[in-house]
């Protein structure tokens, strides 16, 4: 047996994202080595490993402060089950860091160690996990436990989906403990404070990348923060996601809303913010437990949480989700891309539909408050299909509840790198008048890829969500611009900048521009009427038709009499389907909400079929020469 280092390894300091991205993949790859082969299998085993790695570093602190203050404290986890007492490594060198209760840290790892193999499996799978679930459930009555605190329930939640350690080598586990142990809350670069969603932008994309469905997982953390930036919520809304995901909406919108209380805010205020404000639901089994850890570890300690299916209402879990208002101040959510609902869902909402995204559009018109704010993404068919009565009729309810006041039109690869190659929009509105002006932002134009993706300042924000000036924008952006002579001196019309006077002449520029919607309907409407009286005159005509061929009928006439009558009654009830489906097409036109640049100059290609002939064989013979003057020089 060998024995364990007794000196602990000091941690390092991670002074970004991708140094500490590079650090989890390296406890990835001991794991890919232990019965996690894929990442299906290792993102769930490193969640809960570090979820309690870092539970404990804030539970340390917070104990720290209280005793500063003369306050008290009561940790959620109490000696053995800290991770300072069976996971964190032992020494037994005299600075050796010691538990709040005075032992040497790690002692209760040492202990099984000492033990023999097997051991540290055993107290986990058999110790420590059936209490952690206890915190949650009763096993006495699987009944909640009545003497659990909110957070304490919420551990017990997110340990509940743990049933073993999946890794299957005591030393690979011992090195992945050691490993974890180095991320250190203070040793964190502030600017880039550890949190879980940082590590799962890069696991949650090969999660989603093995599912091709990494769009189901994964919203990048940067268009997060643009619609975080553009809706600007503040203390006293609440913030709601019907499909949560890992939480990242909600995640970024506690830190926008917690920066703007700054440093001296009172602490209602922040008790207010971590547990009456933040909300969602969320289906996937594997997807909760990390949603619940995500936001915990932010600082939202008692995350309010629906576990289920949301367009069904079907509860798998819902006993975090039970103080949640009605209604809801503001929205942000990315419904999943082409999901499929069956009948059960579909019977909730007045347009029944098998689209998951048409289906999630209602039912957040019905949970957003009167004068709410909602910011969504959605992929473009959406916005353009106008063939299905669904679609359209869930489009007019939006256009006549709420006032649709911006679309964006993203770059078609922002989700590629998450697996889901669909074009997508962002669609901000507020509930409680009728649209009347959109106003349109087109990004679409800008090159982004796996090496290249769609940042902040994409959008012109800073992290702060203040406007960035012209020297700190991306040069893709600006490159064209300043090269053009007409735009000497006038600051780049980015979409932070131009987002201040949208709906306005000041909010028209080359990749911005306005419709006037309401001018749209009625221009339809215009069209759609003398289509509409020529079938009301029809059909007042068809009156008179069928009366006619009762009466005959009645008088027993010629029966070819009668069949011509028929036929004719047929053909006028044709035309008058024709005319309303005429018509009915005129006003789902209306509702192709699709962003067009009116700006985008299109370059034509006007030559003859014969003029390209010659072309192609114009630059053939240039080919031809030029091979034949270079191996006349290779023979030389």
């Amino acid at each position: 047996m060998v024995r364990p280092k007794k000196t602990e390894k000091t941690p390092k300091a991670i002074a970004s994202t991708q140094s500490l991205s590079a650090f989890v993949k390296s406890i990835c790859d001991v794991m890919r080595r232990s019965n996690c082969a894929s990442a299906l299998q290792y993102v769930p085993e490193l969640t809960w490993i570090l979820f309690l790695r870092i539970l404990d570093a804030q539970e340390t602190r917070e104990a720290e402060q209280a005793e500063v203050l003369g306050a008290d404290f009561s940790p959620a986890l109490r000696s053995p089950y800290r991770w300072q007492d069976w996971a964190a490594p032992w020494s037994d060198e005299g600075d050796h860091p010691k538990t709040s209760d005075g032992k040497v840290q790690g002692w209760k790892r040492q202990e099984l160690y000492g033990a023999g193999d097997g051991k540290l499996f055993e107290f986990i799978n058999k110790e420590l996990l059936p209490h952690l679930h206890a915190l949650d459930i009763d096993p006495r009555t699987n009944l909640p436990n009545p003497a659990a605190s909110p957070k304490q329930r919420i551990i017990g939640r997110i340990m509940t989906a743990v049933e073993r350690v999946r890794v299957d080598d005591e030393a690979n586990l011992r090195d992945i403990l050691d490993r974890v142990h180095e991320i250190s809350i203070d040793h964190i670069d502030d600017t880039h404070f550890f949190t879980l969603s940082q590590v799962y932008e890069d696991l949650l994309l090969k999660m989603g990348e093995k599912n091709s469905d990494g769009g189901q997982f994964f919203t990048p953390r940067e268009v997060i923060r643009a619609m975080v930036h553009t809706i600007d919520p503040s203390l006293g809304q609440s913030v709601y996601d019907p499909c949560c995901g890992t939480g990242g909406f909600l995640a970024v919108a506690y830190e926008h809303m917690a920066r703007k209380l700054g440093n001296a805010a009172a602490s209602t205020d922040i008790e207010q913010l971590k547990h009456d404000t933040f909300y969602g639901r969320e289906k996937e089994n594997l997807v909760f437990p990390i949603a619940l850890a995500n936001l915990v570890l932010h600082g939202i300690d008692q995350p309010n949480l629906w576990h289920g299916n949301s367009l069904t209402r079907r509860p798998t879990y819902a006993e975090l989700f039970q103080h949640a208002p009605a209604q809801f101040d503001v929205i942000l959510t990315n419904p999943p891309f082409g999901g499929k609902e069956g009948k059960e869902a579909q019977k909730k909402f007045p347009f029944e539909t098998s689209s998951t995204q048409v289906l999630f559009v209602q039912d957040i018109l019905a949970q957003l408050a009167s004068g709410g704010t909602c910011g969504i993404v959605l992929d473009e068919g959406l916005l353009f299909r106008t063939n299905e009565s669904a679609f359209v009729e869930t489009k007019r309810k939006l256009i006549d509840e709420c006032a649709l006041w911006a679309i964006v039109s993203l770059p078609g690869g922002v989700f590629s790198t998450a697996g889901a190659g669909v074009k997508t929009n962002l669609l901000f509105f507020t509930k409680g008048q009728k649209t009347e002006r959109i106003w349109y932002y087109d990004l679409s134009w800008v090159k982004v890829g796996k090496k290249t993706p769609l940042t902040l300042a994409h959008f012109g924000f800073d992290k702060d969500g203040g406007v960035l000036s012209d020297d700190a924008l991306p040069a893709i952006l600006t490159a064209d611009w300043q090269a053009d002579e007409d735009n000497a001196g006038k600051p780049f019309p980015s979409y932070a900048r131009m987002l201040q006077n949208h709906g306005t002449a000041k909010g028209a520029s080359r990749y911005s521009w306005t419709v006037d919607f309401a001018d749209r309907r009625a221009k339809a409407r215009e069209e759609m009427q003398p289509l509409l009286d020529n079938a009301a005159d029809l059909k007042a005509a068809i009156v008179d038709l069928k009366e006619n061929l009762k009466r005959l009928r009645k008088e027993k006439v010629d029966a070819k009499e009668i069949e011509a009558l028929e036929v004719e009654i047929r053909q006028q009830e044709k035309a008058v389907r024709d005319l309303e489906a005429e018509a009915a097409a005129i006003d789902a036109a209306v509702f192709d909400l699709k962003a067009v640049n009116p700006s985008t100059v299109t370059t034509v290609d006007e030559r003859t079929p014969r003029e390209i002939i010659e072309s192609i064989a114009a630059q053939g013979r240039i080919v031809a020469d030029a091979l034949s003057r270079l191996n006349m020089l290779m023979a030389a």
